[in-house]
């Protein structure tokens, strides 16, 4: 099914990681494209940006960043978009995302993508944001259900429902990252199913695989492990909903070699097609 700006399903990708760079200058493996992370090149010159520009001369690539703070009540920060604008003409990203959340104030950095109340006022507060942004951009902005460990009691609206809210109201998308709906599902005892079947299709043009690290009474969204099988099921569930999205499997922590990486991304493949039994076996 098509989204409503006619990007592409870009096949099954991984993330540009520095521990990976010397494999894919040598081998310029079969990955149909590349997601990177924006701070990470932002600032940087040198073999980081060397890299990065023959990438983009032979894989698609998206940018996904970690520091818009769109639910931030801190001034917009233009030098930081300048500096995104900047990178998308560089790469000539095919879209740029970021997260539902907050990461700090008063200027602050916490490094850390911080859970929002899901209010009317809240959704106000993003949507003008959202649009604030884009317009800056000049193109539409992408945004990530993150994963959270706590929920805001004043909140009256579904993580779901914001966001499927959001949409309309600011002209953006959505990146629905399978693993966080399945990591908080299980934080806060809601259906994942629900979550995945309330989000509008036609808003989602990426989607997020990971693994996660499961403390028996909360998981923590780790990246740093192969995606469990819930969320294989999930991912086949938003499949049989919405159709090919171009996917990301995402490890950022005890990475293994690339060709591990790209063979569980290609798992995506093997779910969109694979009678369940079967699907699980090749898993």
């Amino acid at each position: 099914m098509a989204n409503r700006w006619n990007l592409p399903d870009l096949g099954f990708g991984a993330g540009l990681r520095t521990v990976h760079f010397q494999h894919i200058l040598a081998e310029w493996p079969a990955v149909d494209w590349f997601e990177i992370l924006s701070e990470n090149f932002l600032d940087t010159g040198g073999r980081p940006a060397y890299v990065l520009d023959l990438t983009a001369e032979r894989y698609p690539v998206a940018m996904h960043g970690v520091s818009l703070s769109v639910g931030s009540t801190d001034p917009v920060n233009f030098e930081y978009l300048r500096k995104l604008k900047a990178l998308a003409g560089r790469t000539k990203a095919r879209w740029i995302s970021d997260h539902l959340c907050w990461t700090g104030v008063a200027g602050i950095n916490t490094h850390d993508l911080l859970p929002m109340p899901y209010t009317d006022e809240s959704l106000r507060h993003v949507a003008e944001r959202v649009r604030t942004i884009s317009d800056y951009l000049e193109r539409p902005l992408f945004l990530e259900n993150p994963s959270t460990y706590l929920e805001f009691a004043e909140s009256t609206w579904t993580e779901w429902d914001f966001l499927a809210e959001l949409t309309g109201l600011s002209g953006c998308g959505l990146l629905l990252d399978v693993n966080n709906v399945y990591v908080s599902s299980f934080n806060h005892g809601f259906d994942p199913f629900e979550y995945v079947d309330r989000i509008p299709v036609d808003r989602v043009v990426q989607i997020h695989l990971a693994g996660h690290t499961h403390k028996g009474t909360h998981i923590l969204d780790t990246h740093s492990d192969h995606v469990v099988d819930p969320v294989w099921e999930l991912y086949r569930r938003v499949y049989q909903r919405m159709g090919g999205i171009a996917t990301l499997l995402e490890w950022d922590d005890s990475i293994p070699s690339f060709d591990t990486v790209h063979a569980e991304a290609l798992k995506a493949r093997w779910y969109r097609t694979m009678p369940q039994q079967e699907a699980r076996s090749a898993a």
